[in-house]
Parts: C-alpha cells; sequence; structure tokens
C-alpha cells in the first residue's frame, strides 16, 4: 500500500503541475509570479502526499505537526519583516503594477527596473547606480511610473523680454516643435503666455511624443528655441532692479533723553546643596554663617 500510494502521489502530483502551468500561461501574470505560485502549490501536495505516507505506516503525525508549527511561529517571528516584504511582493507582482524595464520614481529614487523580486526591486539610474527597495516601502510610497503608457508630455517654460511680441513668440515655439520628427502632431504642440514676472513674459509649451524619445526631444526642443529666438530677435532678459538715489535727509524720531539710570534688581540669596556632589565641608561651613547672621539680626532689630 505504501509503495502504491508513493508512486501514484508523485505521478498524479507532476500531472496536475503540468496542467497548472498551461493554465497560468494562459493567464496575464508575470513568469515570476506563475512561478512563485507554483512552489507554494508543490510544496503544499509534497507535504500532504508525506503525511498521507506516515498515516500508512503507522506513525503518529501530531507531534510532528507540533513541532513543524513551532518552527514555523519562530521563524515567523524572527524573519516577520522580511515575510511582510514577501507578501508585499505578492501583490506587487499580482497587481501589475509595473514590470521590468519600466522607469518608476519611488521615495526620492528613481531609475529603470532591473529585477523583480518577492522580497525587493532593483533599480538601475541614469548614471548607473544600482538601487535596492525592499517592496513594503514600494507599498507604503507613491509610485510614479513614466512608462505605463507609450506617450509622454513634454512640458517647456520659456522666459522673454517685455519688448517681444507675443504672438511671434507663441508661433516661433509652436513651429520649433512641429519641425522635431519625434514630436507627435496629435495632439497638437501647445503654446500660451503663463504670466507677467518682475523682469519678463513667462510662456508655457507642451508637446507629446513616444515615451522613449522624450529626453531627446526635450533637449532638441530647447536648443533649437533658443537658437531660433536669436535667429527672429526675440530677446531673452535677465533679471533687472531699479535703484534710486535720495537725495532728502531722513526723519528719524528720537525717544528718550538718553540712557536710563540703572536699577538694581533685589535678588533674593538662595542656596541649593546637592549632597552627592558637593563638598560637605563647604555645605556645613554656609549652613553655620547663614544662622551667624540670622542671630545678629534678630538681636539688633535695627539692623
Amino acid at each position: 500500500m505504501f509503495i502504491v500510494v508513493f508512486v501514484f502521489g508523485v505521478v498524479a502530483i507532476k500531472l496536475l503541475l503540468n496542467i497548472m502551468k498551461r493554465l497560468f500561461r494562459r493567464t496575464h501574470l508575470e513568469p515570476i509570479a506563475v512561478g512563485f505560485i507554483m512552489a507554494i502549490i508543490k510544496f503544499f501536495l509534497y507535504l500532504v502526499l508525506v503525511i498521507v505516507l506516515l498515516e500508512i505506516l503507522g506513525i503518529g503525525i501530531t507531534w510532528i505537526v507540533t513541532a513543524f508549527s513551532a518552527v514555523f511561529l519562530a521563524v515567523g517571528l524572527a524573519l516577520q519583516n522580511n515575510i511582510a516584504n514577501l507578501a508585499n511582493g505578492i501583490i506587487i507582482v499580482s497587481s501589475g503594477m509595473f514590470k521590468k524595464g519600466d522607469y518608476i520614481a519611488v521615495g526620492g529614487v528613481e531609475g529603470s527596473i532591473a529585477q523583480i523580486n518577492f522580497l525587493y526591486i532593483t533599480l538601475i539610474t541614469p548614471d548607473n547606480k544600482r538601487i535596492t527597495v525592499p517592496n513594503n516601502k514600494i507599498l507604503n510610497e507613491v509610485v510614479t511610473n513614466y512608462d505605463s503608457n507609450n506617450t509622454r508630455r513634454v512640458n517647456f517654460e520659456f522666459e522673454v523680454g517685455y519688448n517681444n511680441d507675443v504672438e511671434l513668440v507663441k508661433q516661433t515655439v509652436i513651429e520649433c516643435m512641429k519641425s522635431n520628427g519625434m514630436v507627435r502632431l496629435e495632439p497638437a504642440p501647445f503654446c500660451r503666455l503663463k504670466s507677467m514676472g518682475d523682469s519678463n513674459l513667462l510662456f508655457v509649451g507642451r508637446c507629446w511624443c513616444d515615451r522613449e524619445d522624450y529626453w531627446n526631444v526635450y533637449f532638441d526642443i530647447t536648443e533649437t528655441v533658443f537658437n531660433e529666438f536669436k535667429r527672429r530677435g526675440i530677446s531673452i532678459d535677465y533679471n533687472q532692479v531699479e535703484i534710486r538715489e535720495r537725495k532728502d535727509t531722513p526723519a528719524v524720531p528720537v525717544v528718550g533723553d538718553g540712557l536710563p539710570t540703572r536699577a538694581e534688581k533685589q535678588r533674593k540669596n538662595k542656596h541649593h546643596f546637592d549632597l552627592e556632589n558637593d563638598d560637605l565641608k563647604e555645605i556645613f561651613t554656609l549652613k553655620h554663617k547663614n544662622s551667624k547672621s540670622t542671630k545678629s539680626t534678630n538681636n539688633n532689630p535695627q539692623k
């Protein structure tokens, strides 16, 4: 019976795992999530098989279950942070929050995802630094995924002098954006006057591009607009400060006739003793002097 159950159980577990793998391939789960789920299912199936085989041999499993429970409890208390990361990793992977290669920002750091693990994710920054972020920090922070969509909007700000034609500035910026082949024409590029500052006018420009072309579009358009401003005579003014010279003498009011006469504050002589740190001889000497002074004052009321 033991041999039959053992052989049949191993074959049945392998067939069941094979069928479940095929079913999971039809879902949209990440491969790392499928592998983790299959590992858990495989562990519990073989655990059930071992328990059945022990029952066939007549071995009591109560003490085994108790021992395993104590071990799992001790391990759980010791690795509670890792278990929290593991649980959060399951949520991250199963929810499809992001995928390998996405550029994200979380907890003050940002970079491209190089590895997704059930305990942490690994980011590669633009300057090629490797950053490891625990999964529980990811779920407790705001995550910005720059690669979640196929397109991104590029925002620009340009400051010009007050002596420039507003319509000319808007037309120049829009033409610069449209001249770049990486810029999408739908939605159409946009430029408007945003605000009037102390020394210049602030214009904003917006256009859309494919996500992989974001930085190329940003730098190319900035350089093109700068050169085109110079070519069309659009001035980019510096901050200006107006300074005026006063010819009159400022009147400063004077209060009082000079420094006030010093009036000494009457302070009471209070002595605090620290029996742990002060010199005991000085404490008793000072106490003896104070008692003499008090007696002399009581004997001579005129004082």
